[in-house]
């Protein structure tokens, strides 16, 4: 087989264009490690994933997910688009609701709920720990990374939940969005921590949206993320521990990407076990076969 059912879509997203790209391949059987990686390079979307049999008992189907440099762990965004994928082609229904995705990161359950255009998604993202509470005084790295943004309250703290983010709160709205990140400083913080980058976020007030956040990734490559699953969800669990969730509630919505041509809308939500949950609305926008 060279033909395989491609599509694709708009993550966190309520119109196209709004939220994070991503393209998924089904059919994916007999694609070896290279192909993929070269299908993902081509696309040059910021992941590409590949759909499997589950291999595992209890999963709805397996995954692959490939950014145009590497092959990717755990992401949000792919995560939740993936299964958007899956629903709509029939190759798996939700039991109780929810979805098992079978990768790298184990098996990651998605709610899904709603349907059609009013349907969400969410996956249930991987533990994430505080690796170190940042102090941008002692630590010349973290200081250069930061200078352009006015602290808020909490202190930096550098999380892993799958993917290992720099936290940042910035004094306000405004500030971060009008903030010119120094991507030199950016990049050598992320290659000395092992880390993706900056994640800063705001609280709002008086928004359809309770935090604002702009993630500027510093390695493998500089750029800002639209829309980052993995990076919202460190941030709530962060946001969890110090007990500074939004409202006091344990779910809220983040705007992202405004900065970067995009409007997209994360939801965000603390189950009783202290799992995070990230996810939005996805909108289909290409669909197709690809032939490699």
């Amino acid at each position: 087989m060279t033909s395989r059912r491609y599509v694709q879509l708009d993550v966190f997203a309520d119109r196209p264009g709004a939220g994070n790209p991503l393209a998924v391949v089904l059919d994916a059987e007999g694609l070896d490690d290279a192909a993929m990686q070269a299908i993902a390079r081509w696309t040059r979307l910021p992941e590409t994933t590949f759909v499997f049999p589950a291999t595992q008992p209890g999963a709805s189907y397996a995954i692959r997910m490939f950014s145009p440099r590497r092959e990717v762990p755990f992401a949000g965004h792919p995560s939740v688009g993936t299964a958007h994928v899956v629903l709509d082609a029939g190759l798996a229904t939700p039991r109780d609701g929810l979805l098992v995705q079978e990768g790298i990161a184990g098996l990651l359950p998605l709610r899904v709920e709603g349907d059609g255009a009013t349907r969400t998604i969410a996956v249930r993202t991987p533990r994430a720990r505080v690796v170190e509470t940042g102090n941008p005084a002692t630590h010349a790295l973290l200081r250069a990374a930061v200078a352009a943004l006015p602290a808020g309250n909490l202190p930096p703290a550098l999380v892993d939940g799958g993917r290992r983010w720099w936290l940042a709160e910035v004094s306000d709205e405004a500030t971060l969005r009008g903030a010119s990140p120094d991507w030199d400083a950016i990049t050598a913080l992320a290659r000395e921590t092992d880390s993706m980058g900056v994640c800063a976020y705001a609280f709002t007030a008086g928004q359809p949206y309770d935090l604002a956040v702009r993630a500027f990734v510093g390695a493998p490559a500089a750029f800002e993320d639209a829309a980052s699953g993995a990076a919202n969800a460190t941030l709530a669990a962060w946001l969890k521990s110090r007990d500074a969730l939004p409202g006091g509630r344990d779910h809220y919505t983040v705007s992202q990407g405004r900065e970067v041509g995009h409007d997209a809308r994360l939801q965000l939500r603390v189950d009783a076990e202290g799992d995070v949950w990230s996810g939005g609305h996805v909108r289909t926008v290409v669909s197709g076969r690809i032939d490699w």
